[in-house]
């Protein structure tokens, strides 16, 4: 997923008006377009289209290719002609940050899963989710040096968990699968639980456990202390 500030900056690149209609017309095109054609449709000079359509490409929303006149190469073919098209990317902005597409794709392979191995499916996507934990916490890096609490806060930021850190205890202020967890909450609650708790242990965030405590307003799941085992009663 993009992070926040680089889909802030793609779609506010199209809060200018000549910008914003430049790229409709070069979307809503079946091949790549010419500054020169798209400055035509549009109705303004052809510098003009140059420099808005090389800012949507700065920000991701065109792509760029180069393609000599009518396909011809070689000596005396001309020189390429720079063209822009809807860019591969996907640039969108949700706030509060939202991660379905990331869902989507923890459910998808546990489906997988289920089918091949014949594991329950509720099973098979804590299996998932703990395996995403695990790997947010190798992206991060290994560093000896670095604090695993500290990782543990930037990942949580960077996913959109808003972590709040109080008395020892860290609250998640949103839920980047809010939408689903309130129709279905046992098993997204779950799975943010197996993917926390994997997170937790693999960055080796010792003093902390992820534990179910749902309340309104924020993720189901906070990372509190370990509790101290208690002497056995006589």
């Amino acid at each position: 997923m993009p992070d926040l500030a680089s889909s802030v900056s793609g779609v506010a690149a199209l809060a200018e008006p000549v910008r914003r209609a430049l790229y409709l017309y070069v979307v809503a095109q079946a091949e790549p377009v010419g500054r020169q054609q798209a400055a035509e449709q549009v109705g303004v000079a052809a510098h003009t289209a140059k420099f808005h359509l090389d800012k949507l490409a700065l920000e991701g929303l065109l792509d760029v290719e180069y393609r000599r006149p009518g396909g011809r190469g070689g000596p005396g073919a001309g020189r390429p002609t720079k063209l822009y098209r809807r860019s591969r990317s996907e640039v969108s902005v949700c706030l509060p940050q939202r991660q379905y597409e990331l869902a989507g794709r923890l459910m998808a392979l546990a489906i997988e899963a289920s089918a091949r191995e014949g594991l329950p499916v509720v099973e098979a996507l804590r299996r998932e989710a703990e395996r995403l934990g695990r790997s947010l916490a190798e992206r991060r890096g290994t560093d000896a040096d670095a604090d695993p609490h500290a990782s543990l806060s930037q990942i949580l930021a960077d996913e959109g968990f808003e972590p709040r850190e109080g008395g020892g205890v860290v609250t998640l202020a949103n839920c980047p699968f809010a939408g689903l967890a309130r129709e279905h909450t046992a098993l997204v609650c779950g799975m943010n639980l197996s993917l926390l708790g994997a997170l937790v242990r693999a960055l080796g965030a010792s003093g902390l456990s992820a534990r179910l405590d749902p309340a309104p307003g924020r993720c189901c799941v906070v990372l509190s202390p370990v509790a101290e085992h208690q002497a056995p009663s006589h």
